[in-house]
Formats: C-alpha cells, sequence, structure tokens
C-alpha cells in the first residue's frame, strides 16, 4: 500500500465518531426526491466546516463543492441524497417514519431504502479526510451531492443548472453504491456495469360497448391481453441470448365494471437493456407489434406511446476502472473482487457524459458478513438477504462507512497523489 492513502485514512477513527450518527439521524430523517432540503443543508455545513467552497441549490437542492490543492488533476466523486416512497420494516432503532407528499401530492411513507444515506455519509467521511491531510495530494477535488436519481433526472437537473461553469474542466469522475453482498468489500467492473431503463406508457384504444353486445366493441381487454403476450417474444427472439435484456409489462388498466367494455386500455412496460443498439431494437419492437395489433383488432385510433422515468447505461471506462481496481488491490487486498453485471439502473452517467470526461462506478457491500455467509450456505442469499427497495434493507453500520470512505479516498488519490 502506498503510504499516501494511509497517511489520509489515519484520521478515520476521528472521523467515524461524528459519521456514525450523522448516518443514523440521515436514515431517520429521508426525504423524496426533489425535496432534499434537510439532507442538503447537512450536508452544505459540513463542507463549509470542512473549508470547501460550496456551491447549493444546483439543479434544485444539489450540493457541489470544491477544494483547490495546487496543481493537478480535478477528481469528482458523487453521492445521491434522495429517499423512496417505502414503508420501513428493519426494526432499527433508527428507523424511518417520516411521511411526505410525493409526486403526485399522496402522502406516502419515506425510507432510505436503496442506501444514499451510506453514500452521502461516505462522501462526506471522505471529503474531511482529504481536506485535513492536503499535503499528501495536490489538484482539485470535487465533491456532488446530487438529488432525485431515483426519478432519474437529477443529474440533468443539475447538468442543465450550470455544472460545468461551476466545476470548471474535469479529469474523471468517480461514484459508488451500497450492494446486497458482504460489507467490507469493494468490486469493480470494467464496461457495463448497470442497465439503461425505459418505462414506456402505451394507450390502446378501442370501442365501448355493453358487456352483453361485444359484436359492437372494439375490446381493449383483449387487444391488451394479445399485446402482452406478443411483446414476450421480443427479448426471446429478437435479441440475442448473448444480450442481456428485459421486458417487464408492469401495470394494465382498463374498465370499471363487468358488464361494460370500456374504450381504452392503459400498459405501463419496463425496459432494461445494456447496449444502445439493443435498448433502441427493443423500443422499435414495442412500437411495431403494438401497432400491428391494434391494425389487426381495428383499433378505431392509433395507439399512443409516452417514455418516462430513462436512465442511461453505466458503462464503466476500462482504463479508469482498471487504474480503480489497481488501488482496491493494494488498499484493500482479497476484500476486492469483481462485480457482477448489475440489472438495476441510475443515471450518474449523465454527469461524465456531459462533462466529456471518463468515469468508473463501483460497489461496496452492506451486509454482514456472517449473514451473507450464512444464507449462502443455505442457498437462501435471494430469500434471506434483503435487496435495495426493500422495506427490509438495512446496511450494517460498520464496516460498510469504514470501507465506503476508504474507497472514495483511494480511489480518488489514484489521480491526486503527488
Amino acid at each position: 500500500m502506498s503510504e499516501s492513502p494511509a497517511t489520509v485514512l489515519a484520521g478515520l477513527g476521528e472521523t467515524r465518531t461524528w459519521q456514525e450518527e450523522f448516518y443514523r439521524q440521515l436514515h431517520q430523517h429521508p426525504e423524496l426526491a426533489h425535496q432534499e432540503q434537510r439532507t442538503a443543508r447537512g450536508v452544505a455545513e459540513r463542507l463549509r466546516s470542512f473549508g470547501y467552497d460550496v456551491h447549493e441549490g444546483v439543479g434544485g437542492t444539489g450540493v457541489v463543492a470544491l477544494l483547490h490543492n495546487g496543481d493537478g488533476p480535478t477528481v469528482l466523486l458523487r453521492a445521491d441524497m434522495d429517499a423512496l416512497p417505502v414503508r420501513e420494516q428493519t426494526g432499527l432503532s433508527y428507523a424511518s417514519t417520516e411521511t411526505s407528499a410525493d409526486q403526485d401530492g399522496h402522502q406516502v411513507s419515506v425510507m432510505h431504502a436503496c442506501g444514499h444515506d451510506v453514500h452521502v455519509t461516505c462522501l462526506l467521511g471522505a471529503a474531511e479526510l482529504l481536506a485535513a491531510v492536503t499535503g499528501q495530494w495536490s489538484g482539485t477535488l470535487v465533491t456532488l451531492f446530487q438529488p432525485a436519481e431515483e426519478l432519474g433526472d437529477g443529474a440533468r437537473g443539475m447538468v442543465e443548472d450550470g455544472l460545468a461553469k461551476i466545476v470548471g474542466p474535469v479529469d474523471v469522475a468517480l461514484a459508488q453504491h451500497v450492494l446486497p453482498f458482504p460489507a467490507g468489500q469493494v468490486r469493480t467492473r470494467p464496461g457495463p456495469v448497470l442497465s439503461a431503463a425505459d418505462s414506456m406508457r402505451i394507450t390502446l384504444h378501442g370501442r365501448g360497448s355493453h358487456g352483453s353486445m361485444p359484436q359492437a366493441a372494439v375490446d381493449p381487454v383483449v387487444l391488451a391481453a394479445m399485446v402482452v403476450v406478443r411483446l414476450q417474444g421480443i427479448v426471446s427472439r429478437e435479441i440475442a441470448p448473448t444480450d442481456p435484456a428485459v421486458l417487464t409489462v408492469g401495470s394494465i388498466r382498463a374498465g370499471t365494471k363487468s358488464n361494460v367494455i370500456d374504450d381504452h386500455a392503459v400498459l405501463e412496460l419496463n425496459i432494461r437493456s445494456y447496449s444502445e443498439e439493443t435498448r433502441q431494437t427493443i423500443l422499435d419492437a414495442v412500437r411495431r407489434i403494438v401497432t400491428a395489433e391494434c391494425q389487426a383488432s381495428d383499433s378505431p385510433r392509433e395507439p399512443e406511446f409516452e417514455l418516462f422515468d430513462r436512465f442511461p447505461a453505466t458503462h464503466n471506462d476500462p482504463a479508469i476502472t482498471e487504474r480503480v481496481r489497481a488501488c482496491f488491490d493494494d488498499f484493500f487486498g482479497d476484500r476486492a473482487a469483481d462485480l457482477d453485471l448489475q440489472s438495476a439502473s441510475e443515471d450518474f452517467g449523465d454527469l461524465p457524459t456531459a462533462l466529456g470526461v471518463p468515469y468508473s462506478y463501483w460497489g461496496i457491500g452492506g451486509v454482514d458478513p456472517d449473514t451473507f455467509e450464512a444464507a449462502r450456505r443455505a442457498g437462501r442469499v435471494s430469500q434471506d438477504v434483503p435487496v435495495n427497495h426493500s422495506p427490509y434493507f438495512a446496511p450494517v453500520v460498520q464496516p460498510t462507512l469504514d470501507t465506503g470512505t476508504q474507497a472514495l479516498v483511494v480511489a480518488a488519490l489514484g489521480w491526486l497523489q503527488h
């Protein structure tokens, strides 16, 4: 292990004294996307106390802080801040009981069910450690705390609000996510790591009628059923078996009464893919199949398509990731491993893409190692280890926070060392 990471991380014991309590408070008081005011204030206050040049309200509630420390590259570290409309069932002493109005005005329970509280706390810890030992590195550190990752528009909002002007030229962007594997581990992967995601709302038009007179109708329920069946053939018959992709019909809405044939049906789909070519192939196939089924059913109007909640694929730069992995191997030893391809999606990639810089994104474990090993031995990891977005998702405080903080420091110093 090189001297610089060890010297910077020597202060982790002191950082840990506030980090753990900060994390518990953050977990107990989560905020939905675009509502992260309390979180952003706490983040900005800490960063100012560390000596950073802090910019608040970027893209709504985003926080960007810079620490200039002589000549050298500029490294951007990112954490996301928002929580989910989930009712927590972890039983933790610091479990969330918060509620809030969602985008539709409905009052919902709120929980940090994805681990963004871990991300925020680790990045703040790394920011303090690097600010405290500036003699060990040179360059500019940008810490970015992003809102609304769960909606897929938080990164774009920061970009559109002048992020490039705030941060200036950036050499590399780095980020991490807590995942359901043993705490203490850090895992990397070059190339595709997270899928692109596209949600699509399709409105199918029929002709309404009495349920006893179907000959007078164009039944949108039957049409919707045919569409659902035909869509299942896209991934299995139009995409190569070696090219991972998922198409899920998650919602069908039609009709109000058993003896009334309605005049329309609404389907909502979710599509996951790892390349732009596959993504476009699936989207084109959906439109082709739906349009053809509507024609086959003599639908009186063309179907309507609406894309929403779109996330880019996360595609790690191989050279950047190789450098990060070398740093991790040096520091973590056998706790550094390979990350499996992930079917989840997120919008981190929108930031470096807009800034025109390469990036790498890795995973840190959040599951108690003994709990994970017991589940593995029993062949029950999927059943017994809660995953992100579960109401039972509860990363162990340690060594999760230590590992996430160390990973950010070690990776950043891969560029910022003298």
